[in-house]
């Protein structure tokens, strides 16, 4: 009997200890779809809440400090859509209020740009300048300008140069008169000179190539220099490009300098523009364009038409590019012991970005 009764006694206890356990409150697992309701309700308030009415408008605080993403997209796009509407508004009474003053009117304020905004600079040239006109008058140019030279040009490459390479020789030498394409051969520059002197070449021009593509020029000018380095990109050939006219005629181009406007820029300037006959065809209405802007020199070659008396059409026949220049030495090309009057150096202008060289 005692045990028997003790085992049952045992038992009980389990049994106690078992309910108190079964007695605890666990907390309840809620399922993924009432969750999904839940942020959907969340969602829905959320919604509710972004309401025009209840937004404020215009913020008296910045947008960045609402932690809502939603209330903060919206609140962004109402700002910009409301700020778009006061610059028309405003645009439009400026225009009503020039028509009514007439000629009386204001100029219109010019936008603000880095070219307009460039940094003074020392070397900047003055046409009516008296030392300026003494130096063009005795520089390596003068015979040119003084029309007792012909430019004759010889075009060149790198050694073994590739096809994009020979194919953009071979159209310089369509927009240059009086060029002629050579292949080098494996000649040093120092015995090529010479030889193009002696047959009265007045330029060399040298194509480099990397990786089959040119990526530099070297114009040096005969018999006295200088000698000018360019980096070159954005190379495009005439099948390239889109909507392009028909291949240039043989009539000398019409040659435009924009924006050459330092001691440096004049230069090399009145170098490109010694790379052309000095009396151009008016006949073939072709035009050279070397167009100068934050140091980066755009080459264009044009074709113009007049449609009537007052409009004129443009055809650009190509190719084209873009040089910027690397350095500037003086003399014929020597790359040991030649004096340098000019090279770039890397993040010079980095300070400023509205100083130039040219």
């Amino acid at each position: 009997m005692d045990i028997t009764e003790a085992s049952r006694g045992k038992h009980k206890g389990k049994e106690h200890k078992n309910t108190k356990k079964n007695n605890v409150k666990k907390p309840k697992k809620t399922s993924k779809r009432e969750n999904g309701g839940d942020a959907a309700e969340k969602s829905e308030t959320e919604k509710v809440s972004i309401s025009p009415e209840d937004a404020s408008f215009p913020p008296t605080f910045s947008v960045s400090e609402i932690k809502n993403k939603q209330r903060r997209h919206f609140m962004f796009m109402k700002l910009k859509q409301e700020k778009r509407k006061q610059k028309l508004q405003l645009k439009k009474k400026k225009k009503k209020d020039r028509e009514a003053l007439g000629d009386k009117a204001p100029p219109k304020e010019v936008p603000k740009t880095i070219e307009n905004q460039r940094v003074f600079d020392e070397t900047m040239v003055d046409p009516d300048d008296e030392e300026v006109a003494f130096d063009e008058g005795t520089d390596e140019f003068s015979a040119y300008f003084n029309q007792l030279t012909n430019p004759k040009v010889l075009i060149t490459t790198s050694d073994r140069p590739r096809g994009r390479t020979v194919r953009f020789c071979e159209q310089l030498a369509t927009v240059i008169p009086d060029s002629y394409v050579y292949y080098r051969r494996g000649l040093a520059l120092k015995r090529i000179i010479p030889q193009c002197v002696a047959r009265g070449f007045t330029y060399l021009m040298v194509v480099n190539e990397d990786r089959k593509l040119p990526n530099g020029l070297v114009l040096c000018h005969l018999p006295e220099g200088p000698t000018a380095h360019f980096k070159v990109s954005s190379v495009r050939l005439r099948k390239e490009m889109k909507r392009r006219g028909k291949d240039p005629t043989e009539h000398s181009p019409e040659v435009i300098l924009n924006n050459f406007s330092t001691r440096l820029g004049h230069s090399i300037g009145r170098m490109f523009a010694a790379l052309f006959p000095h009396n151009p065809q008016f006949v073939g209405r072709q035009v050279a364009t070397f167009h100068n802007q934050r140091d980066f020199i755009f080459f264009r070659f044009h074709r113009y038409i007049f449609k009537n008396e007052k409009r004129v059409g443009i055809q650009e026949l190509g190719p084209r590019f873009t040089l910027k220049l690397r350095s500037l030495q003086k003399g014929t090309f020597d790359s040991k012991f030649g004096e340098y009057e000019w090279v770039l150096k890397r993040h010079e202008n980095d300070a400023c970005r509205r100083r130039f060289n040219l």
